[in-house]
C-alpha cells in the first residue's frame, strides 16, 4: 500500500494552510467521501453541495482517518488538522501531491466544450496512437490506461479530483507519455481537474447549457475558459512544454476565448481566417470526406463519422495533434480515420429492418439540431426522434428542445430523460408548450409518451419504409434517474428490443423503468 508522509503531501501545496502536521502521519490515500474513509486517510472536509462534510469528521476519525483538512476553526481534534481557505480546490492539490503530481511527467492535453468533447477526445487519442505514442484517455465515458479500460460512472462528468490523480498516477506507472482528458464546465468550476497542468487545451464549443448550475451563459464559458487561462500557469516540464490554445473559429466564443488565452493559439474551422481549415467537405453513406488545409500543409481527411458537427470535431483533433504536438498530417489523417464510432453517438443499430435507426448523446439544444441535420440526408423518408430532458437541470432546454425537434424532425416524440425529483408530467408538458409554439400539433406530429420504452416502441412500429428513427439524450449512458434512485438503462438496449420485437427476433428484454407501470394501466 502506498504511504506518504502528511508533510510531503503538502510540501509543494500552492495555497495558505494553517496548522500542525503532529508526528507527521503516513497516508494512505485522500479523500472528501467520509464513507470511503480507512486507517491512514486524509480526509478532506468540503462545504457547499448538499451536505457539510466538516459534520462527517467525527464519523471519519472514527473509521481511522490520519489527519483532516476542512475551511473552519475546529480545535481540539484528535489527529492533526489543516485549515484552508478552499477544501474543493485543495483537494485536487493534494490528491496531485500525494501521488507526487504525475501530471508533471505527462503531456497533458485537456478538451472541452458543450458538445462534441468526448468524440473529439477519441479522435485525438486515436491521432496520438497512429503517430505511436504511448497515450492514455481519460472520458466521461471511461479512462484508457494501455490495455485497461475503467468505467467512470453512470452518468457524465469529470471524474472527482483524487480519481483523475490516480488516473494519471497509473498512466506514468505504465509507461505513458500523453494523456487525452476531457473535461466539463463542472469539473472545472468544481476544481476536479486543477493540479493536472495541462500543455494544451481544445475547445469544441460553447452553447446553451448547465445554466441551471453556472447561472448565465457567460458564467458556464468562464467555467470553460478555467482551461485556457490554467496553461499559462503550467510548470516547465522534463518532457518540454507545447503551450497552445486550439480554438473553434467558427464558435460565438471565439472572441472571449482568444482574449483569455495567453499562450499560443491556433484556430480550425470553414472561417477563412482559420489557421486550420476544412475545404472541398461532403457527406456521404460512408462518412465525411474534406481536404484539411494549414499554414504549411495540405491533407486529405475522411471519417466514418456522420454529421457536420464531426466535421468540426476531426479540425479540432487535428489541430491539436498537427500544430501542437508536430505529428505528420498524413499520419492525424489516419488516426482520424481509424476511429469507427464512438459509443453512443450515432451509433446505428441494424437488425435488418427497412429502416434507419441511430442512438446519440444529444441532450442539448445545439446537440439536438445537429443530429437531426445530420439525420436528415441519411433518410428520403421521415425523421423520427424520440428525446426528453432532465430534471433538476436548465428548464429553458425544455422549450428550445422540443422546438429544434419541431422545425426539424417530422414526428417528435417527448419522453423521459432522468426526470429526478421533478414531475415529468411538468417537464412534458413545458416540452409541448414549445413543439406546439412552432407549429406542432399534439398526436399528428407529436406525441408525449412518459415511458422511454414505450416511447421508442411507438417510433419503431410508427416507422416506415426508408424512414429514420433516432433516440437522443442518453447515448451511451448507463442508467436513468427517477426520484433519487437510478435505474439501469441503455438506449441500444431498448431500441434493439423493439426491433425484435418488431421483426419477430428473439432479443434482450426491456429495461425497467417506473413509467411502465403507468403505461401499462
Amino acid at each position: 500500500m502506498k504511504m506518504v508522509p502528511i508533510s510531503q503531501i503538502f510540501f509543494e501545496f500552492p495555497f495558505v494552510s494553517t496548522g500542525e502536521f503532529g508526528s507527521d502521519p503516513q497516508i494512505s490515500f485522500v479523500t472528501a467521501d467520509s464513507r470511503q474513509v480507512r486507517p491512514g486517510a486524509l480526509f478532506v472536509a468540503m462545504s457547499g453541495g448538499s451536505a457539510d462534510g466538516h459534520k462527517y469528521i467525527p464519523d471519519a476519525i472514527a473509521r481511522g482517518a490520519a489527519a483532516v483538512v476542512g475551511e473552519q476553526p475546529l480545535p481540539g481534534l484528535s489527529v492533526p488538522y489543516l485549515r484552508v481557505e478552499n477544501s474543493r480546490q485543495s483537494l485536487a492539490h493534494l490528491a496531485a501531491g500525494f501521488y507526487g503530481y504525475p501530471a508533471r511527467k505527462l503531456t497533458m492535453i485537456g478538451v472541452t466544450g458543450t458538445d462534441g468533447k468526448t468524440t473529439t477526445s477519441n479522435l485525438l487519442y486515436q491521432i496520438l496512437l497512429a503517430a505511436g505514442l504511448k497515450t492514455g484517455m481519460i472520458s466521461t465515458v471511461n479512462a484508457l490506461i494501455g490495455s485497461e479500460v475503467l468505467d467512470t460512472g453512470f452518468h457524465v462528468t469529470t471524474p472527482d479530483a483524487p480519481d483523475v490523480q490516480r488516473y494519471l498516477a497509473r498512466m506514468v506507472e505504465a509507461g505513458l507519455t500523453h494523456v487525452v482528458l476531457e473535461t466539463t464546465s463542472h469539473g472545472w468550476a468544481q476544481y476536479r481537474v486543477d493540479a493536472c497542468e495541462f500543455d494544451i487545451g481544445v475547445i469544441t464549443n460553447v452553447t446553451h447549457e448547465h445554466l441551471d448550475y453556472h447561472g448565465s451563459y457567460e458564467n458556464y464559458r468562464a467555467a470553460k475558459a478555467r482551461l485556457f487561462t490554467s496553461l499559462a500557469e503550467t510548470l516547465p516540464k522534463v518532457r518540454g512544454n507545447r503551450y497552445l490554445g486550439v480554438l473553434n473559429r467558427d464558435d460565438q466564443s471565439y472572441p472571449y476565448l482568444a482574449d483569455v488565452t495567453k499562450v499560443r493559439q491556433a484556430c480550425y474551422g470553414q472561417s477563412p481566417d482559420s489557421n486550420v481549415r476544412a475545404v472541398d467537405i461532403s457527406y456521404n453513406p460512408d462518412g465525411i470526406r474534406f481536404t484539411a488545409s494549414g499554414d504549411d500543409f495540405c491533407v486529405e481527411v475522411h471519417s466514418p463519422l456522420m454529421g457536420a458537427f464531426n466535421v468540426s470535431n476531426c479540425l479540432a483533433a487535428l489541430t491539436a495533434a498537427v500544430v501542437g504536438l508536430g505529428i505528420d498530417p498524413q499520419v492525424a489523417a489516419e488516426g482520424i480515420a481509424s476511429l469507427p464510432g464512438v459509443p453512443g453517438r450515432m451509433e446505428r443499430i441494424d437488425l435488418g429492418q427497412d429502416f434507419t435507426a441511430i442512438v446519440d448523446f444529444a441532450h442539448t439544444p445545439n446537440a439536438l439540431k445537429v443530429a437531426l441535420e445530420a439525420a436528415r440526408p441519411l433518410t428520403a423518408g421521415r425523421v423520427i426522434a424520440v428525446f426528453g430532458s432532465a430534471g433538476l437541470r436548465d428548464k429553458e432546454k425544455r422549450r428550445m428542445m422540443a422546438e429544434v425537434s419541431a422545425e426539424l424532425a417530422d414526428v417528435s416524440l417527448l419522453t423521459a430523460e432522468d426526470p429526478r425529483t421533478e414531475s415529468l408530467d411538468e417537464i412534458l408538458e413545458e416540452m409541448s408548450a414549445g413543439a406546439r409554439s412552432k407549429g406542432a400539433v399534439e398526436e399528428k406530429t407529436f406525441w408525449r409518451v412518459q415511458d422511454r420504452g414505450a416511447a421508442i416502441r411507438l417510433a419503431v412500429k410508427m416507422a416506415k419504409s426508408g424512414d429514420l428513427v433516432i433516440c437522443c439524450g442518453k447515448g451511451h449512458e448507463q442508467s436513468m434517474c427517477f426520484g433519487t434512485q437510478e435505474y439501469a438503462w441503455d438506449d441500444r438496449i431498448a431500441l434493439r428490443t423493439a426491433l425484435s420485437e418488431l421483426l419477430g427476433l428473439d432479443g434482450p428484454q426491456m429495461p425497467y423503468l417506473p413509467t411502465q407501470e403507468k403505461n401499462d394501466r
